[in-house]
């Protein structure tokens, strides 16, 4: 088999992003790589690497391929979505404000864009895009807009194709799809697909081959089927552990209010798109619900009503804390009762400050603009890493930390200010086995405090906290 990429022992100049061993591993014709290991394990490095970020100070890369490394490695993760509109934080609230999406383009727009027609029909055929070609990208579901990102990269014709955990936030359905899609992005000819992956079970058929890392150490490269069947690594990469922890003392007396949210006969609609229809769900002080629903169906929508983003919640009827929306409150009255972590929210803090002051911002419930937190809240908020074991992290720039730290952040972000009612729209996105073990244990520790009341949505039953006795699904309007 011909050798397309060889790692001979790359050690960048930065000290902190170093390995403890050294890496020789190579690629060859025919191979689809997982890189798997645990969270903060260094598989993001080893992305970058590839792409060319690091400058190294012993050691090379050697690409077996004519042009720019840039050219040749091509990576996507989730929160690749800025780069569609090059829109920031305002693409977050142009989801919900009609009038302001109007000069964001369609999927076809974008697609259509200096590429060549055959590269298109080809990419079409393949990947059956057909329905989501006319939508706008801001209301691309979350299996759709993987899709679109994959294809949008492919039309650049790269050798390799870096993947950041694919599989995470989408329903079975969409999972099944993107393992189809996967299997077609094989039958490209020169095309090397390599997946960064939290979790062992999301290994598709297609991968041939696996690279295990753990606390910045490389394992010995394997087959996939050797790792499948290798216990006693897996085990090595995600200890089965209970981590000890106290949650920091609550500063919020307990709310003595009745409902905590209601929405009677709620209608959401985007031109003559409808998303949510004739929705009623009363919510009471103190209890703890699972939301669910299949991609598209509208459950992020509906969480933007009760969070106060989405400006239709004044043409609904909805009452929060026992009071009519639109009766006098503000926003921030609202907001600030609220704990909220959703994967729309991680994809807009873009930004390069200390992971403390992005905890510290639930306090203002603010996404990009900062205020300094006084020392009591400024101890709150690194009680709340430390419960998350994530105290260390503290002074790191955000955007230097892995996906999955960055995840843990944004959870002790949701919990600072002690809120009545906790949003919690995936919240175990992106994070490995031990560390999913240790939220969920926060999650119910926490919501065992009088008066707390929870809404929790994911596509994973298994992973619904003990404490859940209600659901409520969305259906998707066809």
């Amino acid at each position: 088999m011909k050798t397309c990429v060889t790692f001979n022992n790359p050690i960048p100049r930065l000290p902190e992003i170093r390995f403890k061993n050294s890496l020789n591993w190579t690629i060859k014709s025919g191979e689809q790589w997982a890189i798997i290991g645990p969270n903060g394990a260094g598989k993001t490095i080893i992305s970058d690497l590839l792409q060319g970020k690091f400058a190294l100070k012993e050691g090379e890369i050697i690409y077996n391929y004519p042009g720019k490394v840039s050219d040749i490695v091509k990576a996507i993760a989730f929160k690749d979505i800025h780069t569609i509109a090059d829109s920031r934080t305002t693409f977050y609230q142009q989801r919900w404000h009609s009038s302001e999406s109007e000069g964001i383009p369609t999927i076809k727009d974008l697609l259509l864009k200096n590429c060549d027609k055959d590269s298109i029909r080809k990419l079409f055929i393949l990947f059956r895009i057909e329905e989501i070609l006319n939508k706008k990208v801001i209301y691309l579901s979350s299996g759709e807009l993987r899709k679109f990102l994959i294809i949008r990269t492919l039309l650049t014709h790269p050798h390799i194709l870096i993947l950041d955990n694919p599989f995470i936030g989408l329903d079975s359905a969409s999972r099944a799809l993107l393992s189809e899609m996967l299997s077609q992005m094989t039958k490209l000819e020169g095309l090397h697909v390599i997946l960064l992956l939290s979790n062992p079970d999301d290994i598709p058929d297609m991968i041939t081959d696996v690279l295990p890392v753990r606390d910045h150490t490389y394992d010995k490269p394997v087959s996939r089927e050797s790792f499948l069947q290798d216990r006693k690594l897996k085990k090595t990469l995600f200890p089965d552990l209970y981590t000890q922890f106290q949650l920091p003392k609550s500063t919020r007396c307990e709310s003595n209010h009745t409902i905590t949210f209601r929405m009677e006969k709620v209608n959401i609609t985007y031109g003559s798109r409808a998303i949510l229809k004739g929705v009623d769900w009363e919510v009471k002080n103190g209890e703890k619900w699972a939301l669910l629903g299949e991609n598209g169906s509208g459950k992020s929508t509906l969480l933007s009503l009760i969070y106060a983003d989405n400006p239709q919640s004044y043409a609904n009827t909805l009452y929060l804390f026992d009071k009519k929306r639109g009766s006098g409150e503000s926003i921030w009255d609202i907001k600030s009762r609220i704990g909220y972590v959703s994967p729309e929210m991680h994809l807009y803090y873009m930004e390069n400050v200390p992971a403390l002051k992005i905890v510290g911002s639930g306090f203002f419930d603010s996404v990009g603009l900062y205020r300094k937190c006084n020392p009591v809240q400024e101890s709150t908020a690194i009680e709340w890493m430390r419960t998350f074991g994530i105290e260390s992290l503290k002074d790191r720039s955000f955007l230097t930390l892995s996906s999955g730290e960055q995840r843990l952040i944004l959870l002790a972000r949701a919990f600072v200010k002690d809120p009545d009612l906790l949003i919690l729209d995936e919240p175990l996105h992106g994070l490995d086995t031990s560390n999913k073990h240790l939220a969920r244990k926060i999650i119910e520790d926490f919501c065992n405090r009088p008066g707390k009341t929870l809404v929790y949505v994911t596509h994973y039953t298994e992973e619904i906290p003990s404490c859940v006795k209600y659901q409520f699904k969305l259906e998707k309007i066809r």
